[in-house]
């Protein structure tokens, strides 16, 4: 079976969690919570989900169906414990995105007179220096991916270096997944690299798709393809009405 851009994506977020054993995984938008789910359902059992409101769940519904199994509560004052404790890792997006992974939620323009006003600075500074905080951008473009970001919200790593230890004991960007590609800071001054272009993207493509300067190797590895068990998963039992089609459309 060929699997879609939306699927492959879906798998690169899933990623995200490998590895993290019993810890809360707090996914934002369509294609990441199918991935924490898919993760839940294949390599990563201990995984929590919730409801995405005040519940734990013991089951792995459907995008949109309730839970069959509920096993605990999560208020939100128990979820702020889990953000400061570190077990938690967050997928986020991002109106605006820096080579440092610094992350603006908050506005477009001057702070003191924005042209676009977004989101809030919310619990981005708390949620990317006290656990891993990875991102999901749908929509790869040099709007999104800049040299600079407007306003700081979720720290990247060269304000946590310069914060000093105290920000970076936690601070942890495994992994940036977007439409095009799958993005990380394992460089030596911690600026972002390709890790893998999905299927099908150039590497020219890629370049003219980000606003700064980003090293793309002409035989860059390829995001992996959802296996034949993943892709029965995604669509038969994570997201049958197939909403992941309209966060990306490739």
């Amino acid at each position: 079976m060929t699997a879609t851009r939306a699927e492959v994506c879906v798998v690169a977020c899933a990623e995200a969690w490998r590895g993290d054993g019993e810890i809360l995984a707090s996914p934002m938008g369509v294609v990441p919570t199918i991935g924490a789910r898919l993760a839940r359902l294949t390599f990563a059992p201990d995984l929590l989900l919730t409801d995405g409101e005040a519940m734990l769940i013991a089951d792995v519904p459907a995008l949109g169906d309730p839970a069959a199994a509920v096993e605990g509560w999560l208020p939100f004052r128990r979820h702020l414990a889990l953000v400061t404790g570190g077990r938690r890792h967050v997928m986020m997006g991002a109106s605006q995105l820096d080579r440092y992974g610094n992350q603006n939620i908050s506005c477009v323009g001057d702070w003191a007179r924005p042209a676009r006003q977004l989101l809030g600075v919310r619990g981005a500074p708390a949620n990317s220096l006290n656990h891993p905080t990875s991102y999901w951008i749908p929509r790869h473009s040099p709007r999104v991916l800049v040299e600079k970001v407007d306003m700081v919200c979720g720290v990247g790593y060269d304000r946590a270096a310069a914060a000093g230890p105290s920000a970076t004991r936690f601070h942890r960007i495994p992994r940036v997944v977007t439409d095009l590609a799958v993005l990380d800071f394992e460089t030596p001054d911690r600026t972002m690299r390709v890790n893998s272009l999905h299927p099908g993207v150039t590497a020219e493509e890629l370049r003219a798709a980000t606003g700064f300067r980003l090293d793309v190797p002409d035989h860059a590895p390829r995001t992996r393809a959802p296996t034949a068990g993943e892709l029965r998963l995604i669509r038969d039992v994570l997201d049958p009405h197939t909403l992941r089609a309209g966060e990306v459309r490739t």
